[in-house]
């Protein structure tokens, strides 16, 4: 079990689909994973004084896995443990 699956488990259901919700309106091309260009609109939305040196960053810790996109896993760890801080 990965820890995102030990961290949702203490999430309730709705909690969980509302983060889907917010996870699906950063997709944009609804391809299930969030690229680095959907991710740039998610933090000028969320946090517009984010310092465009840090984009990148930031990314690539949220991209767990290294695969160049944020898939709905990662975004969930990211988005209970950290999200405020960008």
């Amino acid at each position: 079990m990965s820890d995102t699956d030990t961290s949702a488990n203490k999430m309730t259901n709705e909690q969980i689909a509302s983060i889907r919700k917010d996870f699906d309106f950063f997709d944009r091309d609804l391809n299930g994973q969030i690229d680095l260009h959907e991710f740039i609109d998610l933090l000028t939305i969320l946090s517009p004084k984010t310092k465009a040196n840090h984009v990148q960053e930031g990314f690539d810790l949220i991209d767990g896995n290294g695969d160049g996109f944020i898939d709905f896993e990662e975004f969930l760890a990211w988005w209970q443990e950290c999200w405020w801080e960008y």
